[in-house]
C-alpha cells in the first residue's frame, strides 16, 4: 500500500484521530494524579465531580443526538465540526493551570475539576460521534475498514507519543512548569491536526435538499418520540447488549489503569528499582505498544478475524493477572511488566471495537430499512451505557485507597495500602477478564471470515 493509494476519507479520519489521541490519552493519564496529589483535592469533591460528569454526559449525549438528527447537515458541516474540534483543544487546557494558589481541600479545586471534565468530555463526544459515523458509513466493506483501521493506528501511534515525551520532559510531573508547557504544545499540535482533517469533512456529508435541512416542528417531534422506540429495538438485539456489557467493562478496566497507573507504580515499586526515565518509557509503552500491535497484527486480524483476536486478549488478561497474583508484589520488575502488559492488552483490544460496531450497523440497516443517521443513535446508546465507567472506575479505586488513608505518611497504613493496590490491579483484572470471556463468547455478529459469510 502506497501513500497515493490511501483514500481521502482515511486521511480525514486519521488526522482527526491524531488530534483526539494526543488530547485524550494525555488528559486521562495525568488529570487524576494532578488533582489528587498536586492540587490536593478532597476525596468527596473528587467523587462529586465524577457523579456530575456522569449526569452531564447523559444529557449531552441525548441532546447531541436530537440536535444532529434534526439538523443533520448543519451539525456536521465544516464550520461546526471545526469549531467543536478547536473547542476540544481549548477544553483540554483547563485542568493544567490552577485558578489560584490552592490550599488543601479548597472548594475551588472541585469546581475546576467539574469544569474541566464536563468541557473536555462534551467536546470529545462531539468529535467522536462525527468520527464514528464517518467510520461506519464511508467504509461499507470489511477490506476498507481494515485499511482505515491500519492507517488510523499510525495516527494513534503518533498521538500517543505525547505521554512518553511529557514524562521525559517533566520527569513524570515532578517539574510542573515543564509539564504545563508540554500541555500547551500538545494542544497546539492537536489544533493543527483537527484543522487539517476537518477542512475536508464536508465532501463526506450526506446531502439533503435545502428545504429538508431544517425539519418542521412536527418532524422534529416525531424524531424525538421515535428515539424511545428506536432505543428499544436496538437494546432488544442480543448482540448489541452483549457488546454493551463487554464494552462497559473494557472502558472500566482501561480507565483504572490509565488514570491510576502513575499512582500504582509510585506506591508499589520503589524509586530504587525503577528510575524516572524508565518509568516514563514504561508509561509511554502503555500507549504506544497497543498501536504497534494493531499495525503488526493485521495479518492475524485478516486470518482469524477480530472476534477471535479480542477473545484471545481476554484470556491473556486473565492469565497474566492470575500469574502475578501467585507471584506476589515483591517481584518489582515482574510487577512493572505486568502493569504495562495489562494496559497494552486492554488498549489493543479496545482499538478493535469499532469493527463489531460497524458490522452491527451494517447488519441492522437493511434489516429495518434504517437511514444513515442510525449509526449516530448506536453511538449515543453505546456512550450512554459505557461512558459512566469512566467515572465509576476512579470513584471505586479512590474509595478503596481512601480506606487506607492514601497520601498519609504512616508506615503501617502504607503496607495496607500497597496490599490493597496490588490485590486491586490483579483481582479486578481477573474478574473483568472472566466476565468478558463469558459475554464475548455469546456474541454472534462476527466478520465474514469468522462466520463463513453469515451475519
Amino acid at each position: 500500500m502506497t501513500l497515493l493509494s490511501i483514500k481521502s476519507e482515511v486521511w480525514v479520519y486519521s488526522l482527526i484521530t491524531l488530534g483526539t489521541e494526543m488530547l485524550s490519552s494525555f488528559f486521562s493519564f495525568y488529570y487524576v494524579k494532578l488533582f489528587l496529589e498536586v492540587y490536593k483535592i478532597s476525596k468527596s469533591a473528587f467523587c462529586q465531580a465524577q457523579v456530575i460528569l456522569m449526569i452531564w454526559n447523559i444529557l449531552t449525549d441525548l441532546s447531541g443526538y436530537f440536535h444532529m438528527s434534526s439538523q443533520y447537515d448543519c451539525c456536521l458541516s465544516y464550520r461546526c465540526s471545526l469549531l467543536g474540534a478547536l473547542l476540544h483543544a481549548v477544553a483540554f487546557l483547563l485542568p493544567w493551570f490552577p485558578w489560584k494558589h490552592y490550599r488543601e481541600s479548597d472548594w475551588l479545586i472541585g469546581l475546576q475539576l467539574v469544569a474541566s471534565l464536563c468541557a473536555f468530555d462534551s467536546t470529545h463526544a462531539w468529535v467522536q460521534q462525527a468520527q464514528w459515523r464517518l467510520f461506519a458509513e464511508t467504509s461499507p466493506r470489511q477490506e476498507s475498514r481494515l485499511q482505515l483501521t491500519r492507517i488510523n493506528q499510525v495516527a494513534s501511534l503518533v498521538g500517543s507519543v505525547s505521554i512518553l515525551f511529557c514524562g521525559l520532559i517533566s520527569h513524570n510531573m515532578e517539574i510542573l512548569p515543564n509539564f504545563q508547557a508540554t500541555s500547551v504544545a500538545i494542544a497546539f499540535l492537536a489544533s493543527l491536526s483537527f484543522y487539517s482533517g476537518m477542512f475536508n469533512v464536508r465532501q463526506f456529508e450526506f446531502k439533503r435538499n435545502p428545504e429538508e435541512n431544517v425539519l418542521s416542528e412536527s418532524e422534529q417531534e416525531l424524531a424525538r418520540t421515535s428515539v424511545i422506540l428506536l432505543m428499544r429495538q436496538i437494546l432488544s438485539q442480543r448482540n448489541f447488549y452483549l457488546f454493551l456489557i463487554m464494552n462497559f467493562f473494557q472502558v472500566f478496566h482501561l480507565t483504572i489503569f490509565s488514570n491510576f497507573m502513575m499512582i500504582f507504580v509510585d506506591n508499589l515499586i520503589p524509586t530504587e528499582a525503577l528510575s524516572s526515565s524508565v518509568r516514563s518509557i514504561m508509561y509511554g509503552a502503555g500507549f504506544i505498544c497497543p498501536q504497534c500491535l494493531v499495525l503488526l497484527g493485521q495479518s492475524w486480524l485478516k486470518k482469524y478475524g477480530y472476534y477471535k483476536v479480542i477473545l484471545i486478549s481476554f484470556y491473556l488478561e486473565g492469565a497474566a493477572a492470575l500469574v502475578m497474583l501467585l507471584l506476589g508484589q515483591e517481584h518489582y520488575y515482574c510487577l512493572a511488566v505486568y502493569l504495562t502488559v495489562i494496559m497494552v492488552i486492554v488498549h489493543t483490544s479496545l482499538c478493535l471495537f469499532n469493527l463489531p460496531v460497524a458490522d452491527m450497523v451494517e447488519a441492522d440497516l437493511p434489516k429495518f430499512n434504517r437511514q444513515p443517521p442510525f449509526s449516530l443513535m448506536v453511538a449515543v446508546i453505546s456512550a450512554l451505557f459505557t461512558r459512566p465507567a469512566q467515572s465509576l472506575a476512579p470513584m471505586l479505586i479512590l474509595s478503596k485507597l481512601n480506606q487506607h488513608e492514601h497520601g498519609e505518611a504512616n508506615n503501617r497504613r502504607l503496607l495496607d495500602l500497597q496490599d490493597s493496590m496490588f490485590n486491586s490491579v490483579c483481582v479486578v483484572s481477573l474478574g473483568i477478564a472472566t466476565v468478558q470471556i463469558l459475554t464475548w463468547s455469546s456474541f454472534s455478529v462476527r466478520n465474514r471470515r469468522d462466520c463463513s459469510g453469515t451475519v
